[in-house]
């Protein structure tokens, strides 16, 4: 969230003098001295509260539905639905929810910034909490997996959505905090949707249905409700933003998009073209941080869905301890991405963070995998969850730092999450029910994911490197904009 002692960006380590300018610049801008420094915090911290609080609740409810099917697992589901290792019925139900996930992201940015964020982001959030509560009413397996299907298409707007419009409104190096804070609250859902499931698991029998069908039933309602309620709170894009309800007047979002200027001079919008839209697929880094996003999510897709399994079948732990469980590392994770998001932000840096991550998942899956004693696999799953969940901001703000241009915000938003629904897709189908319980397959699978992070966050050290030394040679603006530099 905003920090409320200073709303000035300082140079990051090593004097960086395109920030030193852009501050100056901006402290003598009309729009910005209009307002008292007191004044201006103020206005950053209302914006706080109203956007990446209300999108960070939302996506809460958005992993907790997401991410269920662990839950209600354990809870008896399998065994009612016919679910084995014969049928692969549970791979099967998790993975096709990735497919239109995928599909469906690319349009889906370019609809919120046509259609808007409250009504777009409304629309989706109640029609899949009303999918949900149609989850607690299901015969068979397979008519859950249609409605899987129906799920991904309607969550594949809402993430993608959320990053894109949270990239919109505040300067480069102010970005990875307020993502930790939206990612921290919505992983709070993975730390405590096993504790709900069992509480919900206690409706066993009431009105004849299981007790894992409440989980989805009574979950679904709340996503309904909470849709309804963001109608109110959501806001638009920083320079439509006078039109939110009882939010920011013209004087105010005029700071906001002087703020953007004075950062990266993106604010403005060109009419969509469908060829100019696609043509931001021709730069290869695009198609990296897709990548680096794939293989962080194969890692948190295969904690988030087969995490209590592992602890029930994997370490024996009963049905209410393997619920329980499940939190603790995500409360780690929260903290830890907290402090590398504020000493991100402060030093301008982003690469080395996302290593350090991936080095600690490589420990933390190695002890999971292969190693024998319980307690000491139990702290791995604790390194491994840090690691995955507290790259996915770190990879967000990697990427929004290191483009320019709405439309290409946009795509890149989409492609970014798309790459982390084909992890999803990988997450699901490599812990197989054949290798249970020790599920050494899944673990190597995440474990080369996370070594290919460090490959490739190197490679584009590198040439952010080279093309940084050129614009300082005097060379081809990055982004088309003079004076744009990357952030490693």
């Amino acid at each position: 969230m905003a920090e409320r002692t200073s709303d000035v960006e300082k140079p990051g380590l090593g004097g960086d003098t395109q920030v030193e300018d852009a501050v100056l610049a901006l402290a003598n801008d009309e729009r910005v001295t209009a307002f008292t420094p007191a004044e201006q915090r103020s206005i950053i911290w209302r914006v706080d509260c109203r956007l990446v609080l209300t999108l960070g609740f939302l996506y809460m409810i958005s992993l907790m539905d997401r991410t269920n099917l662990g839950a209600a697992s354990v809870a008896g589901m399998q065994k009612e639905l016919h679910m084995n290792a014969k049928n692969n019925a549970y791979t099967i139900v998790s993975l096709v929810f990735f497919l239109p996930y995928a599909l469906f992201q690319p349009p889906a940015t370019v609809l919120i910034r046509e259609i808007g964020p409250r009504k777009f982001l409304t629309a989706i959030v109640v029609l899949w909490g009303a999918v949900m509560i149609g989850f607690g009413f299901v015969k068979s397996w397979q008519t859950m997996a249609v409605l899987r299907v129906i799920l991904g298409g309607l969550e594949a707007g809402f993430y993608p959505g959320c990053v894109y419009l949270l990239s919109t409104w505040y300067p480069r190096f102010e970005l990875q905090k307020r993502n930790a804070v939206f990612y921290l609250i919505g992983s709070m859902a993975s730390a405590f949707a096993g504790i709900l499931a069992y509480g919900l698991m206690q409706l066993n029998g009431h009105a004849g249905l299981s007790g894992w069908r409440w989980i989805f039933i009574i979950e679904g309602t709340i996503t309904c409700a909470l849709g309804l309620a963001a109608y109110i709170a959501i806001v638009d894009f920083p320079e439509l933003s006078p039109k939110s309800w009882h939010f920011l007047n013209h004087r105010e979002a005029a700071f906001v998009v002087a703020r953007i200027e004075h950062d990266r001079a993106d604010v403005k919008t060109e009419p969509f073209v469908l060829g100019a839209y696609l043509k931001h697929a021709l730069d290869s880094k695009v198609w990296a941080f897709a990548a680096l996003y794939m293989f962080t999510t194969t890692n948190s897709y295969a904690i988030a869905y087969f995490l209590p399994i592992i602890l029930r079948d994997g370490m024996g732990f009963s049905v209410a301890k393997a619920q329980c469980l499940v939190a603790p590392p995500y409360c780690a994770a929260a903290v830890v991405m907290v402090i590398q998001a504020y000493y991100g932000d402060k030093w301008h840096l982003r690469g080395p963070i996302i290593v350090f991550n991936a080095a600690i998942g490589v420990v933390g899956l190695g002890l999971l995998g292969y190693d024998k004693n319980s307690g000491v696999r139990y702290f791995g799953v604790f390194l491994a969850t840090i690691a995955a969940n507290a790259n996915c901001p770190a990879l967000l703000t990697y990427q929004s730092n290191n483009i320019r241009g709405q439309w290409k915000r946009a795509f890149t938003s989409a492609t970014l999450i798309g790459g982390g629904a084909i992890g999803g897709i990988i997450g699901t189908s490599v812990f197989r029910p054949i290798d249970a319980p020790g599920y050494r397959p899944g673990i190597l699978a995440c474990l080369i994911s996370q070594a290919l992070v460090m490959v490739t966050v190197a490679g584009l050290s590198w040439k952010f490197h080279l093309a940084n030394k050129r614009v300082d040679a005097g060379g081809k603006p990055i982004e088309h904009h003079p004076g744009f530099k990357y952030t490693f």
